[in-house]
């Protein structure tokens, strides 16, 4: 069988425990990297290093709306290539107008019948490239000054209700004849989880800029995978930027003796 996930990274954790890691669950709460000895503040300690590589990611936003917390990982989806196949033959809706957005409903016609994208403006923001792209694949319909309200369901998504804010009228989307529900993607953007390093690391709408060694703006700061600005978020390079982070922070090291 093929592994999961979750299955991959403990392995790739007992791998770097096995080569002397130690793994510390904790939740940090302040941090000061200006210094040659940066210090990392946790509710249960205080750590001291000569590098740190940050790599606290980036969450989807949210629409924060009735349904969607509940039905997340049942039929509401953040991403296209984890989950587009598990909805082979059947109809998803897209939420956003993005370049993001509409590049990934372009992905999921791969294996929906249909994809319909729900967007709240009255034209898409994508590039034109993209949205020209788009408007050529039969799959795709898009439905303009359309807001999701509500999502619902039980064990899968079966009913969604939107709002035109240019009719100001509510209607509900079920699944259409024969099936018994559909997937919702939702793809509004990133927030990067970099709060607690404003001030100090350089930012660039909350992602941090990081140059082809993954170093920071600071000597003996790195960063690694969806916190960093880029193009790609993909477990794969997110593994590649972890691997030079970590290569450089050792060299930053030995550069100090």
């Amino acid at each position: 069988d093929n592994p999961t996930g979750p299955e991959i990274g403990e392995k790739m954790l007992n791998q770097a425990i096995d080569f002397g890691a130690e793994k510390v669950t904790d939740k940090i709460t302040e941090v000061d990297l200006c210094s040659e000895i940066k210090l990392v503040k946790s509710e249960k300690s205080t750590y001291e290093a000569k590098a740190v590589i940050i790599a606290t990611g980036a969450d989807a936003k949210k629409l924060d709306i009735p349904g969607e917390k509940e039905l997340t990982g049942k039929g509401v989806a953040y991403c296209a290539t984890c989950d587009g196949p598990f909805y082979n033959g059947a109809e998803v809706y897209v939420v956003g107008g993005g370049d993001a957005a509409v590049e990934e409903a372009i992905f999921l016609t791969k294996f929906a019948r249909k994809v319909f994208i729900l967007y709240r403006g009255d034209k898409l923001k994508a590039a034109k490239s993209i949205q020209d792209k788009a408007f050529e694949n039969e799959k795709i319909e898009v439905l303009y000054n359309t807001e999701v309200k509500e999502i619902h369901g039980q064990m899968a998504v079966d009913k969604l209700v939107t709002y035109n804010n240019l009719t100001k009228e509510y209607s509900e989307i079920h699944p259409n004849d024969g099936d018994k529900d559909f997937g919702l993607f939702i793809f509004i953007g990133y927030v990067p989880n970099t709060e607690i390093f404003e001030g100090q690391v350089k930012l660039d709408r909350g992602y941090i800029l990081a140059d082809p060694k993954m170093q920071t703006n600071l000597d003996g700061v790195y960063a690694a995978g969806d916190v960093v600005k880029k193009d790609i978020r993909q477990v794969i390079t997110a593994a590649s930027d972890g691997a030079v982070a970590a290569v450089n922070a050792e060299k930053y090291i030995e550069s100090l003796v």
